[in-house]
């Protein structure tokens, strides 16, 4: 085997497969590509490969299936890839072919895409369950859904055969959720760049630009320090857009004393950053836009003091939303009592998402927030983001009178350690002194 793949070692991808077939015994996991996307008729949109089977192999092609198989009679790791083809990789770059795939991967066996009718049916024969999503492969399901089939009808006079279809997410969740080193230095790359591009792009804000113009400055920096481009759309709110949660079109053109709110991470060997600043175009807060950036920053950093081994992200949450609804109640948008409020969770009309999310080769990455109905336990090399905000949109049926079109969010990403946690992105401002210092050229 070649000694890296995309920058990290092979042996990293040997080591995930071992952990994820200690909990295949009798069972079989399927995991293929991502199909190409078109924009529209032939014309594709850049290839992203699958997170879960980057995870596993290592693999980055399309047309790719992996089968891990916990069963004693097979082989534990199979691939099945596109054959060689001049013409095709002519127009699309050069292919492996099953011995390439074979060598560079670490496969046991691997065969032809072609072979997979063939083959499949074979080894879906012997497994008790089978670790496969639904909905995702076309050409996958009706091999799947036959071999239960066949089971159902014959496999009891031998007692062989499988009886369900489990998510792969089951097995691989587990494992993506705690990062190891290696995935933590691409995080940090991630992070590092993201911070640099937020820089320029806040620095290069002037009135009059076009939401599209930070978009570019921003994203140009990832491109320039090595990144494969933006993680997810970057998002340009100025004005009433930052109250628009997901907004993406960045078609607006900046006012002079309004807020844009920018939210973007670069993408690293496939490893994400998602940073979120808040800041007022012209270089300089007013007083209504500093009492809520207030809020949001005092109730991000009460989030942030509950990051630790053995906290949960609903305490992190509980800790936001609390600062938040003091602070709504001083600004005047809500009336009572806290602990009243919380309860109705009034706050929700102005903060309807959570505080944090989990963050690695996908932007809001696998695993569940809770298991068995309680709320998961925070341990070492988790990686998260806590991102608390306040949003007045004007169409809002209770209009919070100066507040009105203000969307503030501030967010930063971080690594549960041992004793607490470390900001990945603490070098990038967040008090509104040296958000203004930076706007200024300082």
């Amino acid at each position: 085997m070649p000694e890296r793949i995309l920058g990290f070692s092979a042996d990293l991808f040997a080591r995930r497969r071992a952990r994820a077939l200690e909990s295949l015994e009798d069972s079989l996991l399927i995991l293929s590509s991502s199909p190409p996307l078109y924009r529209s008729r032939d014309t594709e949109h850049r290839y992203r490969p699958d997170s879960e089977l980057f995870y596993l192999t290592g693999c980055t092609q399309p047309g790719v299936v992996a089968v891990l198989s916990g069963v004693e009679a097979q082989d534990r790791f199979l691939l099945f890839v596109p054959q060689r083809d001049l013409e095709t990789e002519l127009w699309s770059g050069p292919r492996l072919g099953p011995e390439g795939a074979r060598e560079r991967f670490g496969a046991d066996v691997a065969f032809a895409s072609e072979e997979l009718d063939e083959r499949l049916p074979d080894l879906l024969r012997l497994p008790r369950r089978i670790f496969f999503r639904f909905g995702e492969d076309p050409r996958l399901e009706p091999l799947v859904v036959e071999s239960l089939r066949t089971a159902r009808a014959r496999g009891a006079r031998k007692g062989e055969g499988p009886r369900i279809v489990e998510d792969p997410g089951q097995i691989l969740d587990e494992l993506r959720l705690r990062k190891d080193p290696e995935e933590l230095a691409k995080i940090r790359q991630a992070t590092s760049l993201t911070v640099a591009g937020f820089r320029d792009a806040m620095a290069g804000t002037r009135p009059g630009m076009g939401e599209w113009e930070v978009e570019s400055l921003l994203e140009s920096a990832f491109r320039k320090g090595g990144a494969a481009g933006p993680a997810f759309p970057t998002i340009v709110g100025s004005g009433g857009n930052a109250c628009t949660l997901h907004y993406s079109a960045n078609e607006h053109t900046l006012d002079d004393g309004e807020l844009v709110l920018l939210d973007g991470g670069a993408e690293v060997d496939l490893y994400a950053a998602d940073v979120t600043r808040t800041y007022p175009v012209g270089g300089r807060f007013q007083a209504h836009q500093r009492r809520v950036y207030e809020v949001v920053l005092a109730a991000q950093r009460a989030a942030i003091d509950r990051i630790r081994p053995g906290s949960t992200v609903d305490r992190l949450h509980e800790a936001a939303i609390r600062v938040l609804t003091d602070g709504l109640l001083e600004l005047g948008v809500l009336s009572g009592k806290t602990d009243d409020l919380l309860e109705q969770k009034a706050y929700d009309r102005y903060f309807p998402h959570q505080t944090s999310h989990w963050l690695g080769l996908d932007v809001h990455d696998v695993a569940d927030y809770a298991r068995r109905g309680r709320p998961r336990v925070l341990e070492e090399g988790m990686v998260l983001t806590v991102e608390p905000g306040l949003y007045f949109p004007a169409v809002a049926e209770e209009a919070p009178g100066p507040f009105t079109g203000i969307g503030v969010r501030i967010e930063d990403d971080f690594l549960v350690t041992n004793s607490g946690s470390e900001s990945l992105t603490g070098s990038l401002p967040v008090s509104m002194e040296e958000l203004e210092e930076l706007l200024a050229g300082g």
